[in-house]
């Protein structure tokens, strides 16, 4: 199981400030790399992972992404658990949420933003 550096939860205050080890599955931890490597060459995107809510457990990781362009940010914050698939298609990063019969949650994130399908219907060709 591998082990990933994130940000300490900001609370409670006591917490120190130093990085937190969290055990993730494989496929989490693949997961977030993805999305590492393709905002890391986009300097309107920064991508950051942060200790959940739930502490001491594997998987307790949360993924924060921005994106800032002159006056315009907009932000996701979810939990690596939710994510069933992440794909970088055509210079914009796809991410699968909550994938059920066909039926997903869907991100995607482009040069001008974020765009968000809260009901979107999967296609296979």
């Amino acid at each position: 199981m591998p082990t990933l550096e994130v940000m300490p939860r900001s609370t409670p205050e006591e917490r120190a400030d130093a990085p937190v080890a969290v055990d993730v599955e494989n496929p989490l931890a693949d997961l977030a790399e993805t999305i590492e490597i393709w905002t890391e060459h986009r300097p309107n995107w920064e991508f950051t992972l942060h200790e959940g809510h739930d502490f001491g457990k594997a998987n307790n990781v949360e993924g924060r992404i921005l994106f800032v362009s002159g006056e315009q940010t907009s932000s996701l914050v979810f939990r690596l658990e939710q994510l069933d698939g992440v794909d970088d298609v055509m210079d914009a990063l796809v991410l699968r949420f909550e994938e059920q019969d066909g039926i997903c949650k869907l991100v995607r994130c482009t040069a001008n933003g974020v765009d968000i399908e809260l009901f979107h219907i999967l296609t296979y060709t």
